[in-house]
């Protein structure tokens, strides 16, 4: 808890417009949660205690052949998030990533280095943001959404915290769906994984590992 970690003011999706659970508004939304002008670094500590801050959470779907990798929680730093299953990996971005202006990025690659190793290539676009203010969680946390489609359902967890793994059917997901964290529910329950527009189809990144 004594890093810093990269948070934008609350005032910025006030004045964008609040949401609650999943908008595919990137467009409209990322300009301005990354604005260079309103990132900081906040000591995690305090931006967990302190709502008038969202720290920027980079959460990463992966997906291969139209399933969708998932895995149980297990320890790790998010106490509260414990046991709970979910799709998406990632994590707090910090002052370690580079400059304000460029840490986002950073830290979510390094995030996808440090969680899991891909045997292939990806391609990656963003595809919205998340936002709970009915959980303590929620609250201090904005999370944006990227889905990698994966070249190959190879995938090794590199973090004891990330049990239970694979790839399942979207079906067989939302069956039970409550044993998900509400950041994993709002994509399942909400349809957003199950295709692609014209206009998803345009890739914000080509990467491989």
């Amino acid at each position: 808890m004594d890093e810093r970690v990269l948070a934008v003011p609350t005032e910025a999706l006030r004045e964008a417009g609040l949401f609650h659970g999943f908008t595919d508004r990137v467009g409209h939304y990322l300009p301005l949660v990354l604005d260079p002008g309103r990132l900081r670094f906040l000591p995690r500590a305090e931006a967990e205690q302190d709502p008038e801050h969202k720290q920027l959470i980079p959460y990463l779907v992966l997906r291969h052949a139209g399933r969708v990798f998932h895995y149980r929680r297990k320890g790790g730093g998010e106490k509260r998030l414990a046991a709970r299953r979910s799709i998406g990996i990632g994590g707090h971005v910090t002052d370690e990533d580079g400059p304000a202006a460029e840490a986002y990025r950073a830290g979510l690659l390094r995030e996808l280095r440090e969680e899991v190793e891909l045997a292939g290539g990806y391609r990656e676009r963003c595809v919205g943001l998340i936002n709970d203010d009915r959980t303590p969680v929620g609250q201090v946390h904005l999370g944006i959404v990227h889905v990698l489609d994966l070249a190959g359902d190879q995938v090794r967890c590199k973090e004891a915290a990330l049990a239970e793994s694979g790839f399942a059917a979207l079906e067989q997901l939302r069956a039970d769906v409550e044993s998900f964290e509400t950041w994993s529910r709002f994509l399942l329950e909400g349809g957003w994984l199950e295709g692609q527009s014209p206009e998803d189809r345009a890739v914000t990144g080509v990467s491989r590992t």
